[in-house]
């Protein structure tokens, strides 16, 4: 049940033109609460409590000047207040903020930590992470949560949004949980972006937890996406150089030599099915047959043919 706390017991607040000297750097105890170090500390006078507020959306911020002047308070369950528009939260809304706007009281307190209220509030007025420190989990736990305020990530979290970015680094380095956030939340650009991350991935190290977690409709794709390039791969490799008119010096005997090679450094390749092969493992494996050549004819059709399995490679698609 929502809890409401009195304005005027909790902090007295200064004349605006006093706001700026009435904030400091924390100092312990409170920097060791607090995860974030982009908190500062208000000491109310006389009253010997004191009271936490987000820099990024604090009274005086500058950015407030786009939205007007804030007309809501956010008190977290850490207790760190953040100054807001109604208007704004409750055009991102579609339950009023989980009903709790509007409302009767100067301060609203809400179930969240200052960490995840802090990323769902960027996510509303799309305000740039680069201030801010969060890991993935974090940003997951924050996005899981929208549904509770009645957000939609697929509103939210487009392309050309600061949070849609953020997540998008992790994805070399975590792109499994990339993906599958994006897949919790159909965010289809992101699972998009964030598969070719996933072409090194081997599939049967998925466990069921993971499975569930991705669902039936983006594992599918990801199978298909590794199958895709696995068979793709064995395609363009069933053709080998093509044949020069017999010579003197090379006859079909011993055209039908380089022909055996590319089979059994195709052999090679296929056994060991990477949908993840690059272009330069893919010319390297190849090229070392021209080293066995003494025909000119047959090293041109070689290095022709490893040109343009390259380029066929380079053209099969790397996402889903």
């Amino acid at each position: 049940m929502t809890e409401y706390l009195d304005w005027n017991s909790m902090v007295q607040w200064p004349d605006a033109e006093d706001y700026n000297s009435f904030l400091e750097p924390i100092s312990p105890p409170f920097s060791q609460v607090l995860s974030s170090p982009f908190i500062v500390k208000v000491k109310p006078e006389p009253s010997p409590t004191s009271a936490l507020i987000s820099p990024t959306f604090c009274q005086s911020a500058s950015w407030h000047g786009y939205h007007g002047i804030p007309d809501a308070v956010f008190c977290t369950s850490d207790s760190v207040l953040f100054f807001v528009h109604s208007q704004d939260v409750l055009a991102a809304s579609d339950n009023g903020f989980c009903s709790l706007i509007p409302s009767c009281n100067p301060v609203i307190i809400v179930t969240e930590s200052s960490a995840t209220l802090n990323i769902m509030l960027h996510a509303i007025y799309n305000l740039s992470y680069n201030q801010s420190s969060y890991t993935f989990e974090d940003l997951s736990k924050a996005i899981d949560r929208f549904a509770v305020y009645g957000m939609h990530p697929k509103t939210l979290i487009l392309t050309s949004t600061s949070l849609y970015t953020l997540l998008l680094s992790y994805a070399p380095y975590l792109p499994l949980l990339v993906y599958t956030c994006a897949s919790k939340h159909d965010l289809q650009d992101l699972a998009v972006s964030s598969s070719s991350h996933l072409l090194s991935f081997k599939l049967s190290a998925l466990t069921d937890e993971m499975a569930e977690a991705i669902g039936p409709s983006y594992l599918r794709r990801l199978f298909f996406l590794q199958m895709g390039r696995s068979e793709a791969l064995k395609r363009l490799l069933l053709y080998p150089p093509s044949n020069h008119t017999p010579t003197a010096n090379c006859n079909v005997h011993d055209q039908n030599a380089l022909t055996r090679a590319w089979a059994l450094a195709s052999a090679y390749l296929v056994w060991d099915s990477r949908p993840d092969l690059s272009t330069n493992s893919l010319e390297s494996t190849f090229s070392q047959l021209v080293d066995d050549l003494s025909c000119d004819l047959c090293k041109k059709n070689l290095n022709e043919r490893i040109k343009e399995l390259s380029i066929c490679w380079s053209q099969v698609k790397r996402t889903i």
